[in-house]
């Protein structure tokens, strides 16, 4: 009887706790506005199932670029709905699989502090010498960019003034160190940094940057990123994406 119940405790631990080998590895295509929130996203994702995200990042047209040539992400996180759309109608992702995660939005940002104020005066104003941008055939939000200051009537005149970076994460870089006084950016990357300048661009000028995720073919064996994408609606992560400042859909 002794020998029965050692036994039963020796096997208890492999019954309670998930064995490592278990644990499954998701690789996720990331727009790069969503960097800061996906990385936490994928803290509380593998603290809760065990599995891991293997994240690349870049502008959702470089990534959609690399998917169509092979590239084996299991999931796209996408800045637009177009994008996993297309992947969709291309055979590339699975049907049904689409959904949307979040509504981002647009940020004119400087480290200077008073430069920009709270109505965008500065476009139209003047007094930069230069301003970053995402690029718009690439980045949904660099599209945003434009079409905001066409909508101000600013476009024409400061075109020359515009600083082109490949993605998201390389325009705020621009801000960052100076290269550009300003720029447009996406409020999760400047919703946690103190000082500077800002101004919230309204959600009517430009289209709605709805983002959308969408489980790959090549992931559709993968049950680790199946339950990431039903972990993408949880309410922890919906309470993360919250936190970055993105709208729930």
């Amino acid at each position: 009887m002794l020998r029965r119940f050692a036994l039963a405790l020796a096997l208890l631990p492999l019954i309670i706790l998930p064995h490592p080998a278990l644990a499954g590895q998701v690789r996720v295509a990331v727009a790069a506005n969503l960097l800061e929130p996906a990385q936490a996203i994928a803290a509380a994702f593998r603290a809760e199932t065990g599995n891991t995200l293997e994240l690349g990042v870049g502008s959702t047209g470089q990534l959609y670029v690399q998917i169509t040539h092979g590239a084996p992400y299991d999931v796209f996180l996408s800045a637009d709905a177009t994008h996993p759309a297309m992947a969709e109608a291309a055979g590339l992702a699975v049907p049904g699989s689409r959904l949307t995660y979040g509504i981002g939005r647009l940020v004119l940002y400087s480290k200077i502090p008073g430069l920009v104020d709270d109505k965008g005066a500065v476009l139209t104003r003047g007094g930069f010498a230069k301003l970053a941008i995402a690029d718009p055939e690439t980045a949904p939000y660099g599209r945003a960019a434009v079409q905001t200051l066409k909508k101000l009537k600013a476009y024409d005149r400061i075109r020359s003034s515009l600083v082109q970076g490949a993605s998201m994460t390389q325009t705020f870089h621009f801000v960052e160190t100076g290269a550009a006084d300003l720029g447009f950016v996406a409020l999760s990357q400047v919703i946690k940094r103190p000082g500077g300048s800002r101004w919230l661009v309204p959600a009517a000028d430009h289209t709605p940057l709805v983002q959308q995720a969408v489980l790959m073919k090549v992931g559709a064996g993968n049950p680790a990123a199946k339950a990431f994408l039903v972990y993408l609606k949880s309410r922890r992560a919906r309470a993360i994406l919250a936190d970055y400042g993105y709208q729930a859909p």
